[in-house]
């Protein structure tokens, strides 16, 4: 195997693991913090994974999606979720996807570079509100169609909506605070 194609499929490798594991452990750390303020099924007020979906296929892409189908997949299928492969394999599709699409319509559209060395706060705020319309305007649509209780509404759309707004913001400034954190102090 060429030099290149092993570091491609090493990359691509990585960013579906790093994807899969990285999105379950907030999955379950933001159920475990936010779990009293849960709006419904799938539907949450602060959605602090909805950030890292948003970041992952911007730094990953594909493989970044297909980690964040796959966690989702199974977190939807051993969870809260009935216990039905369409239904969960819809899920997981559209939260790998959903942020996806919107990294193919931020890049092309927004003029973001692939490498987001050009990645400004009012492109990043453009990026979230795009990713938080699309994932939840087509989660609402497959909980509709698949007619779960309770789920598939306007108003589960607005606050799925708000929670991944919410969340994303949430997200990067504990990424932002911490990166903070980390630099050498200025007045040493």
């Amino acid at each position: 195997m060429p030099i290149v194609m092993k570091r491609i499929f090493l990359e691509s490798t990585t960013g579906f693991l790093v994807s899969v594991l990285a999105y379950t452990a907030l999955f379950y750390l933001n159920n475990w913090l936010t779990s009293y303020i849960s709006y419904g099924l799938g539907v949450n007020w602060v959605y602090l994974p909805a950030g890292l979906r948003l970041f992952l296929t911007l730094i990953f892409g594909l493989p970044g999606a297909l980690g964040i189908a796959l966690a989702s997949f199974l977190i939807s299928y051993l969870g809260e979720f009935p216990h039905e492969l369409t239904t969960c394999i819809g899920v997981g599709l559209i939260s790998g996807f959903a942020p996806y699409l919107a990294r193919i319509f931020v890049l092309s559209n927004l003029k973001i570079s692939p490498d987001l060395g050009n990645l400004s706060l009012p492109k990043l705020a453009m990026c979230t509100l795009i990713y938080a319309a699309l994932s939840a305007g087509l989660h609402q649509w497959w909980f509709a169609v698949r007619g779960l209780d309770q789920t598939g509404s306007i108003n589960h759309f607005f606050v799925m909506l708000i929670g991944d707004v919410l969340g994303t913001i949430l997200l990067v400034g504990l990424i932002k605070g911490g990166l903070d954190l980390l630099k050498p102090s200025k007045l040493a």
